[in-house]
């Protein structure tokens, strides 16, 4: 599978886990900070990653910094997935569904990270088996790499989506997908909005102090003076 380029997406990270692990050595036990972090761009495009480090935001930056070189492409059938799928990773196993629109992501912990990142919507999971984080997460992600379009079916087969579906589901299916686009571009453009508003509430908070010194500073002192003087007029 050829790598995915970070730098043209828009990636958001998620921290799943974070963990205080330590190594025994012969002078001791040696402590550091372990991170589980999910990137995507909530369009199709998700990445997991682990990162080890003495502190905790080390250990978060190593793990974004993982999950961008992992980044995987996901088939998308409008909001939800094409098909079912359960996979197994170690002790842990996922079972992923397709869900009706307006069904909402029907998961709890790793697995909704992993959903919400990848820009699922409509979804129903469950977890069986070991609830550990991590074998949980790359039991999603085997999951998801399972996944197969219809168009990609159809191309592998050399007919066309309605044969392979049928008609009808096929109009459904490019009904769906415009509707997903269309509520993709839309969230995209709210959170830019959001995050534009963040940091211009965030400038404003931190130049105020030096405004106010910069405008209030003299004008404090010459009021102080006229209630300390009486100003210019008394003294003539």
């Amino acid at each position: 599978m050829p790598r995915i380029d970070a730098s043209k997406l828009n990636l958001e990270e998620t921290v799943v886990q974070v963990r205080r692990v330590s190594k025994v050595v012969k002078g001791g036990r040696r402590f550091s900070i372990r991170a589980l972090v999910v990137v995507g761009d909530r369009d199709g495009h998700v990445g997991f990653g682990l990162g080890k480090a003495a502190e905790y935001t080390e250990a978060i930056r190593k793990g974004v910094e993982d999950a961008k070189k992992h980044l995987i492409t996901v088939p998308l059938a409008g909001t939800t997935i094409p098909f079912m799928v359960k996979t197994r990773f170690g002790a842990s196993e996922v079972l992923l569904k397709p869900a009706a629109p307006g069904t909402g992501v029907i998961a709890g912990g790793a697995v909704r990270a992993v959903m919400e990142s990848a820009g699922i919507r409509d979804i129903l999971t469950k977890s069986l088996g070991s609830t550990n984080a991590a074998n949980t997460v790359q039991a999603c992600m085997q999951g998801l790499l399972e996944l197969r379009s219809a168009e990609e079916e159809a191309a592998l087969r050399g007919k066309t989506v309605a044969e392979i579906v049928g008609k009808k589901q096929a109009e459904r299916l490019a009904v769906a997908a415009a509707s997903a686009a269309e509520e993709a571009a839309q969230a995209r453009s709210a959170r830019e909005e959001e995050a534009r508003e963040s940091r211009a509430t965030t400038g404003r908070r931190g130049a105020g102090p030096g405004e106010r010194d910069r405008r209030g500073g003299s004008g404090e002192r010459s009021e102080r003076g006229d209630r300390r003087g009486g100003g210019p007029a008394r003294r003539r």
